[in-house]
């Protein structure tokens, strides 16, 4: 997913500063940029509607440059692999997430105290997760590089942050891997679909969880 972070301010939407649209370049640059935005973008629909068609499991690199009329190796070149081009599908709403939690209204982004922040960081990725679950499972990198994409780290370096605000003194760091843990796509899948449990039961045992790591009670 982007690696490029919203800032930190009010704004709903991440700001562009100014000065990167004043950025001097050719006007031949200035065209092959615009053709290689348009043919991303071109595949980034092939594969949308693959999906909506038949799936996750239909996208394939092949299925993608068939669906777009192109060669395959225009579909590697944009993406790298699979998972690039699944991530890249990903992208804009975890783009969202990040503008909101940032720097959106509270309590999710902020002005509410740490464990208000908590709350409402848990039950947003749980219904994000939800809402594209087959998706995110299809993306899921392998055990080795599972954790480090910067995009990963961004959410985990919140949720640890929040921890070390409300509960400076206990282990923020296991802690935070505990939270994320629950946030899984491959936990939340096997709950919702495999054992039947609804979202609103996440969401309550999230709030649960979080009242019982930081030593606060729940709201309500």
């Amino acid at each position: 997913m982007s690696a490029s972070l919203p800032p930190l301010s009010g704004s709903k939407e991440p700001h562009v500063p100014h000065e990167l649209l004043e950025l001097g370049v050719h006007e031949e640059e200035q065209c092959l940029r615009a053709d290689a935005a348009r043919n991303r973008a071109r595949l980034l629909e092939a594969a949308e509607q693959l999906i909506a068609d038949c799936g996750a499991s239909a996208v394939t690199m092949e299925a993608v440059a068939a669906a777009a009329s192109v060669g395959k190796g225009t579909v590697f070149r944009r993406f790298g692999d699979r998972v690039g081009l699944l991530t890249a599908l990903l992208d804009h709403t975890e783009k969202q997430f990040q503008a909101a939690f940032l720097g959106g209204p509270p309590p999710l982004g902020p002005g509410a105290p740490p464990v208000e922040r908590l709350r409402a960081f848990g039950v947003a990725a749980l219904r994000k997760s939800v809402d594209q679950l087959e998706l995110q499972l299809a993306a899921e990198r392998p055990p080795d590089s599972r954790f480090v994409p910067p995009a990963r780290r961004l959410l985990q370096r919140h949720v640890l942050l929040l921890l070390r605000q409300e509960v400076p003194d206990a282990d923020c760091d296991l802690l935070a891997q505990t939270l994320m843990g629950y946030l899984d796509p491959a936990v939340i899948h096997h709950l919702t679909r495999q054992c039947g449990m609804p979202l609103e039961r996440l969401e309550a045992g999230w709030v649960d969880l979080v009242a019982r790591l930081t030593r606060t009670e729940p709201p309500g």
